[in-house]
C-alpha cells in the first residue's frame, strides 16, 4: 500500500531536508503553514512513498530536523491586574518535527 507521509518542520530546516529527500530520490512538496505554539512560520512536507519506503523517509527526517532551545518573548501579568503584562524571555525547544503517515489509496506521478 502508498503512504504519505507529513512532515511539519520548522522553515530553517526545510532547505536542508528538502535536498536530503531529492538525493535519496524522492519527491517532496513544499508548503508554507503556521505553528499554533509560537505563531511562527513552519514548512510542512508532503512525501508519497510506497509503504517499505516509510522507515527511510522518517529516517531522513529525523536526522535533519533537530530541535534547538530558543529564546521567545511571553507576556506575564503583572500583580493582580489583567490589563498589566511585562514581557520576559523564555527559552523553549523548537524543531524538530511532527510527522504523519497516513495511507493512500492510490498515488501517481505524471
Amino acid at each position: 500500500m502508498n503512504k504519505l507521509v507529513i512532515a511539519v518542520i520548522q522553515d530553517k530546516d526545510s532547505a536542508k531536508l528538502m535536498e536530503n529527500l531529492v538525493g535519496k530520490g524522492y519527491r517532496a512538496t513544499k508548503l508554507a503553514s503556521t505553528g499554533g505554539f509560537l505563531k511562527a512560520g513552519n514548512t510542512t512536507m508532503l512525501i508519497g512513498v510506497r509503504a517499505d519506503q516509510v522507515e527511510d523517509v522518517v529516517g531522513i527526517i529525523r536526522n535533519t530536523c533537530r530541535s534547538r532551545e530558543k529564546m521567545v518573548t511571553t507576556m506575564s501579568p503583572i500583580g493582580g491586574a489583567v490589563e498589566s503584562y511585562v514581557p520576559y524571555p523564555v527559552e523553549v525547544i523548537v524543531g524538530g518535527a511532527t510527522i504523519f503517515v497516513v495511507d493512500v489509496e492510490r498515488f501517481e506521478h505524471v
